[in-house]
């Protein structure tokens, strides 16, 4: 490509303000790389750790033994519903839509 004398020093300087561009950029990260690398990282512990309690004999289940005994621990027992609630309904959670949200019922083929 061919410039004409007038268009040279301006490429020259444009040139020159693109290499100190890029040089300050590569300094910068540089000194940024080597800031990360050597500092110290301190962490902080907001609270403090917990603490277990020691358990005693009766809150832990019976340990088993190959060949030897069941645990003398009662098995949970599964949820009974409610004597008032049993034969009513359930609530629903939410009022029935109005009409003119409901759609039509669909027809059999």
């Amino acid at each position: 490509m061919m410039f004409s004398d007038h268009r040279k020093p301006a490429l020259a300087r444009d040139l020159l303000v693109a290499a100190l561009l890029v040089v300050s950029g590569l300094v910068l990260s540089g000194v940024s790389l080597f800031k990360i690398a050597n500092a110290k990282v301190d962490l902080a512990q907001a609270t403090q750790p917990l603490q277990s309690s020691p358990s005693t004999a009766s809150d832990r289940p019976a340990e088993s033994k190959p060949g030897g005994e069941r645990p003398t621990t009662p098995a949970p027992e599964p949820a009974h519903p409610d004597l008032q609630t049993k034969g009513q309904a359930v609530k629903p959670a939410l009022p029935p839509a109005p009409a003119e949200k409901v759609a039509p019922p669909l027809q059999q083929k």
